[in-house]
């Protein structure tokens, strides 16, 4: 049993590692070949939006919107990428018994 209460209060150390590593993350996602980057953090919230002079096009605003989606969506992903990254790496040779 104590073990078990060991493992747990070790389990919980690792998970505010990786909490607070998490917390620390920053990414950026492009789209149109770097005229619009966006900026975001480890919760995936958004932080900031760059739009080079090139981005912004009042005649197209479409395009504008499809390129600010696009741009949200890349740092989404790579949000992702990294916290799976983080993850991999603070778990790795964890052995949980009956796993």
């Amino acid at each position: 049993m104590k073990n078990i209460g060991k493992m747990m209060k070790n389990l919980q150390a690792m998970q505010d590692k990786m909490q607070q590593e998490i917390d620390t993350v920053e990414v950026e996602g492009t789209s149109g070949g770097g005229v619009v980057t966006a900026h975001m953090n480890g919760k995936k919230q958004l932080l900031r939006i760059k739009l080079a002079p090139e981005a912004i096009t009042p005649d197209d605003v479409e395009l504008m919107e499809d390129l600010l989606v696009a741009a949200v969506n890349e740092a989404g992903r790579r949000v992702d990428e990294e916290v799976a990254r983080l993850t991999q790496g603070l778990t790795a040779g964890l052995i949980l018994p009956g796993l």
